[in-house]
């Protein structure tokens, strides 16, 4: 049988990517094709699912940043789209319910709160799968939309643990010393290396921390979410989030298919589910005018929204324990898998023209824009600059300490991130914060001056999305940019770059000729490949 489960999966998650949807849109479908067939959902299935689960929360923790989460417009952001969309939607459903509308009739005021707090959630899966397609990851609007999804996230932990109903031991402060145990946690993902040891490693971690929390009475995922956390600042933190990806995913489509397995949907609740997905409209609506009066810049404000508004599989998670405690009936279930499958079609096919959107309204937009930006939306304008070096890591700061020997302070460089920023103006390097593919920036900066743009970046996405901000913002200097392979070159030639340096051949070539003067008693080649790199 579970080959049959493995078949469905496939054949569905396969038609979902052919169609440029979430995988997991197919492997909702397939959970209701396996119902249809008279498959029923077994204790292998759950366990999976709940491994899943598990393993999911582990790597959110591993990506929270403390610092990150304490500012208003995150929580503040994330609490207040919550309360309001509640309060609205709790009503809405009850009205709908006093009216007789179908499926809606029957249900009372815990159900639809309940039913309104699942829907509060945006996809984390959804969102970043998105951002990390249009490059956008590591954007303003991206690093803003990433951390709303954790305040979500943490906020689903806390109920999925009150919702456990399990009376904690009288043990259970004792778990307070799980806090101290960071040093011995960094030790073992010190020890595990890079290879298989690594996620090993995470399914001890994740899973030990489950069952250390349900063995004091308290809710396991808490646990699993709190190790996450207290690894976050590690040095592997991002490499072991990474070597759970692929597992975390496979265990978490026993998870949708088990919501499959749970119900089929019926012409009722299919059109339930499109009435939810079209007030996705008032999700929208309710983060714009959110982050507006938290004092977000249009751009980052709109893009943010537009991401965000969908629904999501933690969503799913919340109803799954609901109707395993009977506070919803399975029907629901069904109803928001659905409107959250419907959603991810909904944001997949608007987000790729976000910033067209955003150019055709930016005047309405920057109508309600505060003109007291927030510290992180300021953009610093450098003077005197002719030559600017994006991105400040090895090539890009090698590139930089190159050209300031050559002319000096009219070179600056350029970073998005804030730790590297300070800790080289610290040293008395001309070097300022900024995301270079943000439309502000550029319009912010007077370009007119500057005579060349060094693109150092291992991304090649992110160095076309900024030449494309560049060519918006008016820039008519030189480009030039790096690239590990022959095709990631062509690509950025074609994308508009004046010269782009092959660092993988173009320093062969170097580390050759260089090695002939040991042999050659010459240092002649030296000097020309050192001039040619300055």
């Amino acid at each position: 049988m579970e080959i049959l489960w493995i078949l469905i999966a496939f054949v569905c998650g396969l038609a979902a990517v052919q169609m440029s949807l979430p995988p997991l849109v197919g492997f909702l479908g397939a959970g209701f094709v396996l119902n249809l067939l008279g498959v029923e959902e077994n204790a292998l299935l759950s366990q999976l699912a709940d491994v899943g689960i598990t393993l999911l929360l582990f790597t959110i923790g591993l990506k929270l940043r403390l610092a990150d989460l304490v500012k208003t417009e995150v929580w503040g952001g994330g609490i207040a789209h919550l309360s309001l969309w509640c309060a609205l939607i709790t009503g809405a459903l009850l009205v709908a319910g006093i009216l007789s509308v179908p499926v809606l009739g029957d249900l009372p005021l815990l159900g639809a709160s309940l039913v309104a707090f699942a829907l509060s959630f945006s996809s984390t899966v959804c969102v970043v799968k998105l951002l990390e397609e249009s490059g956008e990851l590591k954007t303003r609007h991206g690093k803003f939309a990433i951390t709303i999804l954790v305040v979500q996230d943490i906020i689903a932990v806390v109920f999925l643990a009150v919702a456990a109903g399990e009376t904690p031991s009288i043990y259970a402060p004792a778990l307070f010393l799980v806090f101290f145990s960071a040093p011995l946690l960094k030790q073992i993902l010190d020890k595990a290396g890079h290879d298989e040891m690594l996620p090993l490693a995470g399914f001890l971690l994740a899973i030990g921390g489950y069952q250390l929390f349900e063995f004091f009475g308290i809710k396991g995922d808490l646990g699993a979410l709190i190790l996450g956390m207290l690894l976050s600042s590690h040095v592997k933190a991002t490499e072991l989030s990474k070597s759970l990806l692929s597992f975390k995913d496979i265990f978490l489509i026993a998870f949708f298919l088990s919501i499959g397995l749970s119900a089929l949907p019926t012409m009722e609740t299919v059109g339930i589910a499109l009435l939810l997905l079209l007030i996705l409209v008032l999700k929208f609506c309710l983060f714009l005018g959110i982050f507006g009066v938290l004092r977000l810049r249009a751009r980052t404000n709109f893009l943010s929204a537009l991401a965000l508004a969908n629904y999501s599989e933690f969503g799913l998670i919340v109803a799954y324990i609901s109707t395993q405690a009977g506070w919803l009936t399975p029907q629901w279930l069904v109803i928001l898998a659905l409107a959250c499958a419907m959603s991810f079609v909904v944001t997949s096919s608007l987000y790729p023209r976000a910033h067209s959107l955003y150019q055709r309204h930016k005047v309405k937009l920057k109508k309600f824009e505060s003109d007291r930006y927030l510290p992180e939306d300021r953009v610093e304008r450098p003077p005197n600059v002719e030559m600017l070096v994006v991105g400040l890591g090895r090539v890009g700061r090698g590139a930089f300490d190159a050209l300031h020997s050559r002319v000096g302070d009219r070179v600056w460089g350029m970073d998005a991130k804030p730790d590297l920023i300070a800790k080289l103006q610290a040293t008395g390097l001309h070097v300022f914060l900024g995301d270079g593919e943000s439309a502000d920036l550029w319009e912010a900066i007077d370009t007119r001056r500057i005579k060349l743009v060094l693109l150092a970046l291992p991304s090649i996405r992110d160095a076309a999305n900024i030449l494309r901000q560049l060519r918006s913002a008016g820039f008519q200097g030189a480009i030039a940019g790096i690239a590990r392979y022959e095709d990631d070159r062509q690509a950025l030639l074609e994308a508009g770059v004046d010269h782009v340096f092959n660092f993988f051949t173009e320093a062969g070539v170097g580390f050759a000729e260089d090695s002939l003067a040991l042999v050659e008693g010459s240092d002649q080649v030296s000097m020309s490949v050192a001039q040619f790199r300055e």
